[in-house]
């Protein structure tokens, strides 16, 4: 079977074609693809709002038209098919809630309380936008590094552009002085990550640090014989204190002697990339080299 999968399919098929069949996930663009084509441009903000549904650049479709049409054809046919959810407005303020806690930590309890649904239907209704690939989940890293770490996983969108509509943000620039900003920059690093990562069908090795005092690494990458830790800044200039929680992760990282050794790295809104004393900088335009080898 090959192109678009029915979300009711996979429920309702009695065999699993085990050794015979292999999944594809096609996810939405990655920047490495984008920025082939004849819409990429080369603005931060508008990468970011745009998002990456192919349709947007390979017919030229406004981002909010598409997105706009996007949304409100899979609550009212795929979700309704899927979980006959009967209220529908429910279900879009649920996902709406979803995008203001991008970036963060899942509090299915609160998410629920918010959305004045029980917190097995916020869980359901979770799992129903991780199975029509909108959003995933990233893991807590838990290994080698004592018990003060958190184990709750952090929720992000597969694409940015559904991320920026869903928060009402109609024009690129409104990114500017948006409070969410740093928010739809990391989740944009984070999925496009893991975006290279499937299309290499290369192991999913992503977690994120968090320890219970409140220290935090945005993503670790385990590339086998080192974990890049990476602190992602929408910031385009690069300030010292970037590096801070790197540095204590490092720290804590020798202190252990954890296997294997810890890479850090910054990456940042801007365009510089050099190697520091403190790690290596990348700017956002090269956000696929951590992953170059994976």
């Amino acid at each position: 079977m090959t192109g678009s999968e029915h979300l009711s399919i996979t429920a309702t098929t009695s065999q699993s074609l085990a050794g015979r069949s292999a999944p594809l996930h096609l996810l939405p663009l990655a920047w490495s693809e984008i920025r082939t084509t004849a819409h990429a441009g080369d603005d931060l903000f508008s990468t970011l709002w745009r998002g990456g549904y192919p349709a947007i650049f390979d017919r030229g479709i406004p981002p909010e038209r598409w997105l706009a049409a996007y949304v409100r054809t899979y609550v009212e046919r795929d979700v309704r098919q899927l979980l006959n959810i009967g209220d529908q407005a429910a279900f879009q303020t649920f996902t709406t809630l979803c995008a203001g806690r991008a970036g963060q930590q899942v509090n299915l309890s609160s998410l629920g309380a918010d959305a004045d649904i029980s917190q097995p239907t916020a869980r359901s209704w979770l799992s129903v936008l991780e199975a029509s690939f909108l959003v995933f989940r990233l893991r807590p890293w838990h290994r080698n590094l004592g018990k003060q770490l958190v184990k709750t996983p952090k929720l992000y969108f597969h694409d940015t552009g559904l991320l920026c509509w869903l928060l009402g943000i109609r024009k690129p620039d409104h990114l500017a002085t948006y409070p969410l900003r740093g928010a739809v920059f990391e989740n944009w690093v984070v999925a496009d990550v893991y975006k290279q990562l499937v299309n290499q069908a290369a192991p999913l090795g992503l977690w994120f640090y968090r320890d219970k005092r409140g220290n935090e690494v945005d993503l670790l990458l385990d590339r086998g014989v080192e974990v890049a830790g990476v602190e992602i800044k929408s910031g385009q200039t690069v300030a010292s204190d970037f590096f801070e929680t790197l540095d204590a992760l490092r720290e804590l990282w020798d202190a252990v002697r954890a296997a294997p050794r810890f890479r850090p790295i910054l990456l940042h809104g801007g365009s510089t990339r050099e190697r520091r004393t403190r790690g290596e900088v990348i700017g956002w335009r090269d956000v696929s080299a951590l992953t170059a080898g994976a």
